[in-house]
């Protein structure tokens, strides 16, 4: 058999070796990897599947149906590391894989599941990889979209893409909603959760404060929702909104998945909490700018998306994270009042379509 053509396993439906992913470990994207994971379980439905994550995307994996373990191991970003590396290469033999899907196009990525042994390691050519991987994929820069990319790894080689992914989904029980709520002594209402922090400058939409401000005006509860990195903003919206918001950032992501579930709406910048919202089945306000919805949206729709539509931009998309021209019109053409008409028309549908 040509080792391109397929993976050995779509011969043998009685095959239970378990399949390693080597995801992308942004948060956003590590949401995304679900898509990879549904892809692989209709191929295989007798094979395990597990995620390699990072301490921060962790608690991801509790909520993720058909994943059966996420292994945690935090390599540093700036080097090499060759002691964690065999380690984990010790770590991913003892497991007896028998396909590792290799997502991101580095070549420390395919280092560890190289060392273990793993007889099938798929992924794009890139980066110098050669005997890192052995089951190589050509043709990455055709595909149009991230999602695209992953997902196609999981299919056979040279399968067309289907006319749609199967979505990513985070599932979180009502009971566990109920504690959280308690323990953070929150009311059972609808609430508007706000995520205003974003991987780089240029995607975070301006106005947060004042729409904090607004929708208490018209009895809303607000959330902040975020990670330490959004303290300081988080403190300014609470300062402009006053005691109907509350500032739920912290360091565990864990704690971003409940509030985002227990949500009534939920409006965010292009970030790693948009696609948590959304795989949570949240109706979800994306915020767009710099970049395309088209590209970065999350498969799974989006109550609103929200575009700039004031004048033309010659920039936008740029898809940069810092703005470099037009004094970042492409967010401050985005009113507040604008996103707040369109959270309460959200919430209003949401409560019929719950009546109904």
């Amino acid at each position: 058999m040509n080792q391109n053509s397929q993976f050995s396993g779509d011969a043998d439906r009685s095959d239970t070796r378990p399949i390693l992913i080597i995801p992308y470990m942004w948060i956003g994207d590590f949401v995304r990897n679900h898509t990879v994971v549904r892809v692989l379980k209709q191929r295989w439905p007798n094979r395990p599947v597990d995620l390699l994550t990072t301490s921060l995307c962790a608690p991801l994996v509790d909520y993720m149906p058909g994943v059966r373990e996420g292994i945690v191991w935090d390599l540093p970003r700036g080097r090499l590391a060759v002691g964690r590396q065999l380690a984990l290469a010790k770590l991913l033999r003892e497991r007896n894989y028998g396909t590792a899907l290799v997502l991101p196009r580095t070549w420390k990525a395919a280092i560890a599941p190289a060392l273990a042994g793993i007889p099938e390691r798929v992924g794009f050519v890139g980066e110098f990889r050669f005997g890192l991987l052995n089951r190589w994929r050509w043709g990455e820069k055709k595909l149009p979209r991230f999602i695209d990319k992953n997902a196609a790894l999981a299919q056979p080689d040279g399968a067309p893409l289907p006319p749609e992914w199967p979505v990513p989904q985070l599932r979180v029980s009502p009971e566990e909603i109920v504690r959280w709520r308690q323990a953070n002594g929150l009311s059972t209402g609808a609430a508007v959760a706000l995520a205003p922090g974003s991987v780089g400058a240029s995607k975070r939409w301006t106005y947060y404060p004042e729409a904090a401000r607004l929708l208490v005006e018209r009895g809303l509860e607000v959330w902040v929702v975020g990670g330490p990195g959004e303290k300081a903003l988080a403190q300014e919206i609470v300062a402009a909104g006053g005691a109907g918001v509350r500032n739920l950032t912290g360091n565990d992501l864990r704690n971003g998945v409940l509030a985002m579930a227990a949500a009534g709406v939920a409006i965010s910048n292009d970030s790693g909490l948009m696609h948590i919202a959304a795989a949570l089945g949240t109706p979800t306000m994306g915020i767009f700018g710099p970049t395309s919805p088209y590209l970065w949206a999350p498969l799974n729709g989006l109550a609103a998306t929200v575009v700039q539509d004031k004048e033309a931009l010659s920039c936008q998309p740029c898809q940069s994270t810092i703005c470099k021209m037009n004094d970042h019109r492409c967010m401050r053409n985005i009113a507040a009042s604008e996103v707040v008409a369109i959270a309460q028309r959200v919430l209003g549908e949401a409560g019929a379509k719950a009546e109904n």
